[in-house]
């Protein structure tokens, strides 16, 4: 590529944070008709306008927002590989922004990323919380965890964590109470705790007699946007809850929760790390997948649980 092609990107870069051609000549030590120049060759050659000028402010105009949006992108590129070259190619430094499922990765995700930050100084961390499918792009996200089947995107990259399994189950006090369901039409007559979506079908998954899982509609006691406060809801005896094995698999080994119809239950669902699709992977970003991938392969990992739900 010709080297002229970056002529002018710094002078933009510098006008559009300053919002001041004065304030940028000064910052980068030349004139201000020198500035003016340089950015009339840079307008000139991209054949748009970057810059709209008067007496009183500088601002941008669209194509400028566009382009800005893209030097900005190049630049923390280039400083990401100047300063894994000064760290000598081995710590991972700079800031990633992460987003998790909120019961999920408070568990079994954020104390891996807390220990690995701890063991590198220079990497910095922020996590955020969200049952959503969030925007990565959009919301400036580096990289997230996802739980569920993901939909074809070429703009995203996403490698296997594990699996998460389902399983019904209740306190054996709301068992005793309620009596135990030995057929799906028998959850009618049960109270049934769901984690609350705007305009969700109230279903659950559940085998068929050819052995195909399929949705199968529940009564509905008690709507709770949180997978803890779902477990807590049935713990305390409210009813019945669909809850992944890593939720609650403590209790089930304890007896404070009875699987029940698990020869129906059992439905996956995929755990994935997701990121931005880019040229050049950072090394935070290296560090921070391939810490989760080795996490959650290694033995006894919740990640990847998948004994029968009465032996949990």
């Amino acid at each position: 590529m010709d080297q002229n092609h970056f002529l002018g990107i710094r002078e933009f870069v510098a006008i559009a944070q300053t919002g001041s051609f004065t304030a940028a000549a000064e910052m980068l030590g030349i004139t201000g008709s020198a500035l003016s120049k340089r950015i009339m060759r840079l307008e000139t050659r991209l054949g748009s306008k970057l810059l709209h000028r008067t007496t009183r402010r500088v601002s941008l105009s669209s194509q400028g927002e566009v382009y800005l949006a893209s030097c900005l992108r190049a630049i923390a590129t280039l400083e990401d590989a100047e300063n894994y070259l000064d760290a000598g190619q081995q710590e991972p430094v700079g800031r990633v922004h992460i987003n998790l499922p909120a019961a999920f990765g408070r568990r079994h995700v954020l104390p891996i990323l807390l220990d690995l930050s701890a063991r590198h100084e220079g990497l910095d961390l922020s996590i955020t919380f969200s049952e959503r499918m969030v925007d990565l792009i959009g919301n400036g996200i580096d990289l997230a965890v996802r739980i569920g089947r993901l939909t074809d995107n070429a703009d995203l990259v996403a490698r296997q964590l594990g699996e998460q399994h389902l399983l019904i189950c209740g306190s054996p006090a709301y068992i005793a109470r309620k009596g135990m369901p030995h057929a799906k039409e028998d959850l009618l007559r049960h109270n049934c705790l769901i984690d609350w979506r705007r305009g969700a079908r109230h279903a659950w998954h559940l085998r068929n007699a050819a052995g195909i899982g399929e949705a199968f509609d529940i009564p509905v006691r008690h709507e709770v946007g949180d997978g803890e406060a779902i477990l807590a809801a049935t713990l305390a005896g409210r009813g019945l809850a669909q809850l992944p094995t890593w939720l609650a698999h403590q209790h089930l080994q304890s007896g404070e929760l009875i699987p029940v119809l698990h020869e129906l239950s059992g439905e996956t669902m995929p755990i994935h790390v997701v990121w931005p699709r880019t040229h050049y992977m950072h090394p935070r970003m290296r560090t921070i997948v391939d810490t989760l991938l080795r996490a959650a392969q290694a033995p006894g990992s919740r990640w990847r649980w998948d004994a029968p739900p009465g032996a949990a």
